[in-house]
């Protein structure tokens, strides 16, 4: 039996022992403004800061959030050592770097992975409902890349954050029979 649900070019069958307990713990998206990103991370997209860290020597902040419902606050620690644990073995966190100064340069802009040359491409986040989350970002001003009815793909939509990264949209339940 298999251990993937699904086949395709240069799976490897036999899983090393030694990955066992491996997270994805994080994807990191370089950012020019800390309060641009973090208003729109915690403010637009509902994420929870669970912590900062700070390098002076080498000029650099890291912010890691994560898509907490409020039920599950009180499972985070108080403890800043704990936390940092929790931080750095829960799965699917947003790793926000800050290069110190960028801020300050009115033309300076990341690469965001969609223009040429193409390369990242975009994260994505699951919502329970993409017709009442989309006219959320609508009334809020987000720039909107593509909305459902945009296109032939009618599940997804795609917005951009404060450095025009892109953001994937969809409601799982809406997927069902969308690629088969």
């Amino acid at each position: 039996m298999s251990r993937h649900f699904e086949s395709a070019a240069g799976l490897c069958e036999n899983r090393d022992p030694a990955t066992e307990g491996f997270v994805f713990n994080q994807t990191m998206l370089r950012i020019k403004s800390p309060q641009a990103s973090l208003d729109f991370y915690t403010r637009i997209m509902g994420m929870t800061l669970v912590k900062k860290l700070d390098f002076p020597g080498m000029k650099f902040s890291l912010y890691f959030l994560a898509a907490i419902d409020s039920r599950d606050l009180g499972n985070w620690s108080e403890d800043a050592q704990e936390r940092l644990v929790q931080t750095f073995g829960r799965p699917a966190m947003l790793e926000l770097t800050h290069n110190w100064g960028t801020e300050d340069e009115p033309d300076f802009a990341y690469h965001n992975g969609n223009d040429e040359p193409k390369g990242f491409g975009h994260i994505g986040f699951a919502v329970p409902d993409l017709e009442a989350a989309c006219a959320r970002f609508e009334e809020l001003g987000v720039s909107f890349v593509k909305r459902p009815q945009d296109g032939k793909m009618k599940t997804l939509a795609f917005i951009r954050d404060p450095d025009g990264y892109w953001i994937e949209l969809f409601s799982p339940g809406a997927m069902r029979g969308s690629f088969s």
